[in-house]
């Protein structure tokens, strides 16, 4: 009797551990999906920040170049006088000819607009959060932390409005990628840059 419930028990133990390790397989891929869920919407904020300035941009472009859209009306008074020299029978050709050559100077308003829109050089793309983070990262000798990397980069782009928990996502978005390496020093992370003896997953597919 002592036998069965002996076996009992370690079959028993034995599916728990397998269980407990199947939870903490689970919540390891949930994390990991989650940073790079996190990832995804920061870079997606950042596009839509990115088109909401071109659209503005364009916007400009195009309220600056329209006072220069009244210039070809000039050669409506010439066509005026040339019509009272015709007889009444013969006015309506002139008038005809007249209406036709209207529209094709709207063709030529558009040519300048787009000519002027051209001439003004595009301000320059800004870097994203996860650049910024790799660059930190691989300019620095000691690991770092998220808060200390958070307000590095907060001083050196004050414009960006940089925050420390998009700072944490995004790096732990490259521990992810094999771009950088997390550590633990008690119940503080810290992150350096990846070992230059070890390539991360990305560049050993480009050399090939």
């Amino acid at each position: 009797m002592s036998d069965t419930v002996a076996a009992k028990n370690g079959v028993t133990t034995q599916y728990l551990a397998r269980v407990a390790d199947d939870l903490e397989q689970n919540l390891k891929e949930q994390e990991r999906l989650g940073t790079e869920i996190a990832v995804l919407q920061s870079q997606l904020a950042e596009l839509e920040a990115d088109r909401a300035v071109l659209v503005s941009l364009q916007e400009a472009l195009g309220a600056s170049s329209a006072p220069a859209t009244p210039a070809p009306a000039a050669p409506e008074p010439e066509s005026a006088p040339a019509a009272t020299v015709v007889d009444k029978k013969d006015t309506t050709a002139p008038a005809k000819k007249a209406r036709a050559k209207k529209p094709a100077a709207v063709p030529v308003q558009r040519a300048r607009k787009t000519k002027t829109a051209a001439a003004k050089p595009a301000e320059p793309r800004q870097p994203s959060l996860v650049t910024l983070a790799r660059d930190f990262l691989t300019s620095q000798t000691e690991p770092r932390s998220a808060a200390e990397i958070a307000e590095a980069l907060a001083q050196k782009h004050p414009d960006r409005g940089i925050k420390k928990t998009v700072v944490r996502t995004t790096l732990e978005g490259l521990v992810a990628k094999n771009h950088a390496q997390r550590s633990k020093q008690g119940s503080s992370v810290f992150y350096t840059a990846p070992d230059p003896a070890e390539p991360s997953a990305d560049s050993g597919a480009s050399s090939e």
